[in-house]
């Protein structure tokens, strides 16, 4: 199994490397450093799964794994993340990844993923599969994070990490001014009046630590 792997950190690559390549079965053809890199590398080797960061410079998220998805969608995008599944995967899933692992699982549940997804499955946990089923049935009334675009979201939960509106610039090659666009849009969206408020809300939300 052929795998493109894409972190912004040199040493999670490596380890992941490390891990992948313990397993004869399982070769990484080629490593990024960004979004925007991975989707170079994509387009330049030949591979069956990525493995990729959830939050990393230029395209991230959902939007890197449509990109992928749009460009190669035969082939299974796994995403890796530091934050608990139950934020993020849904969105991840919806706009087509093959799964999403918590990047403190242990690494037989990472080469266990890759195999299911590589054979056309798709990689969640238990709790994830009743959020998954719950979503798909309607009930219960969706919160008004949800009904954000997939951009409105990623610049939501950055403000509310504590970002600035010139640092999410610089990190999703986007100028300021468009930023502040979403900005204006996210806090109409769910109701809160300034940046102090949407931490207030996605902590209550649990979008942030």
């Amino acid at each position: 199994m052929r795998i493109l792997i894409a972190d912004d950190h040199p040493l999670v690559r490596q380890g992941l490397k490390q891990v992948l390549e313990a397993h004869a079965d399982l070769d990484v053809v080629a490593e990024a450093k960004d979004g925007n890199d991975a989707v170079q590398q994509a387009g330049s080797v030949e591979w069956d799964v990525a493995v990729i960061d959830f939050n990393m410079p230029g395209k991230a998220g959902v939007e890197l794994v449509k990109e992928l998805r749009r460009r190669y969608p035969a082939r299974p995008v796994l995403v890796l993340s530091m934050y608990p599944e139950d934020r993020y995967a849904l969105r991840l899933l919806k706009a087509g990844a093959a799964g999403y692992l918590n990047k403190e699982s242990a690494p037989e549940e990472l080469v266990g993923a890759l195999h299911k997804v590589a054979a056309g499955g798709r990689y969640v946990s238990a709790a994830l599969g009743e959020k998954l089923a719950l979503a798909l049935s309607g009930s219960g009334e969706q919160p008004a994070y949800e009904k954000l675009s997939d951009r409105e979201y990623q610049i939501m939960w950055l403000l509310a990490s504590g970002k600035t509106v010139g640092e999410i610039a610089k990190q999703l090659f986007l100028s300021a001014n468009t930023v502040s666009t979403y900005r204006a849009r996210i806090l109409k969206k769910i109701s809160v009046k300034n940046n102090a408020e949407l931490m207030r809300y996605a902590i209550r939300h649990q979008l942030v630590d």
